[in-house]
């Protein structure tokens, strides 16, 4: 068994960590609840906005002869990855890692070169370059800010590289916040846009009054709708990540309060092991006195 000293030194280290863990877990959770509010009023309108342009494109003619909803042969994939800036939030960047790797490594793509990445996140970057990833460029600054005007820049610069045939589809992954305790890693094509034929929740076809035509409507509508699709993606992932921060400091904090419990016990019984051994020592010596 330890001695007392070491024991002492154990159990104040354990606080010490056990109020930083719970001091974390109060700021993440105070950064959630501001963040999930926004991805819970931020969904609907970009459901509407999707369900607008679908029902816009309905005719098979107008996505073929569509920029942005034409398909192409695959030959130049563009992946963005988005991660955080920061550690301590459990398997959250791990996990977007290894799907990101598990799926490309199985890809069929004409030359390893035409597969790139643009990273959205320090921890992403850092771990995409130690495994020797094509990494085209990297976003860490989004975070400081993370507002509309912000992410519509960055928007702006994967629709203009996928309308000037430098890649032919570009697709984000990132952790997609269902709750506090869950994100569900999700992979999503960015460009050229589609549409989920067999979702259930798919809006109604409407006969909408277009004025002043459907050309124009759609050359303002679309790239609109591409600058809230990533603001929408980069948003969630962040609302996940403090809650996945959030879930692991509780997680940290209950574990330091459990270890915490059983250094205390093994401290007493240290103490009172001590203790008897000197209440032994002084009843020998009296008795040797006696003697």
């Amino acid at each position: 068994m330890a001695g007392l000293k070491e024991i002492r030194t154990r159990i104040v280290s354990v606080k010490s960590t056990m109020q930083i863990t719970s001091a974390m877990k109060m700021v993440a959770a105070a950064k959630l609840r501001k963040a999930q509010d926004k991805i819970i009023q931020l969904r609907p309108y970009a459901a509407k906005l999707e369900g607008i342009l679908e029902c816009l494109t309905n005719d098979p003619e107008d996505r073929t002869d569509n920029i942005y909803t034409r398909e192409r042969e695959l030959k130049n994939l563009l992946v963005v990855v988005i991660t955080s800036n920061r550690g301590l939030c459990g398997a959250f960047n791990s996990n977007v890692i290894k799907e990101v790797i598990s799926e490309d490594t199985n890809r069929t793509i004409p030359r390893e070169e035409d597969l790139h990445y643009l990273t959205i996140g320090k921890k992403g970057t850092e771990l995409l370059r130690s495994r020797k990833f094509p990494i085209i460029d990297s976003n860490y600054e989004i975070y400081d800010d993370l507002q509309f005007n912000t992410v519509a820049p960055l928007a702006d610069r994967l629709i203009h590289h996928f309308i000037n045939g430098e890649y032919d589809k570009i697709e984000f992954v990132y952790n997609h916040f269902k709750n506090a305790a869950v994100q569900i890693v999700t992979r999503e094509q960015f460009l050229p846009i589609t549409f989920d034929e067999d979702d259930e929740n798919r809006p109604m076809q409407t006969d909408f009054i277009l004025e002043p035509d459907r050309a124009l409507i759609l050359e303002k509508l679309i790239p609109r709708s591409l600058r809230i699709q990533l603001y929408k993606a980069i948003l969630d992932s962040y609302v996940a990540e403090q809650g996945a921060r959030m879930t692991a400091m509780h997680m940290a904090t209950d574990n330091a309060t459990e270890l915490l419990r059983e250094l205390t016990l093994h401290y007493n019984k240290a103490r009172q092991s001590a203790i008897t051994k000197e209440i032994l020592d002084i009843v020998g010596g009296a008795e040797a006195l006696h003697e």
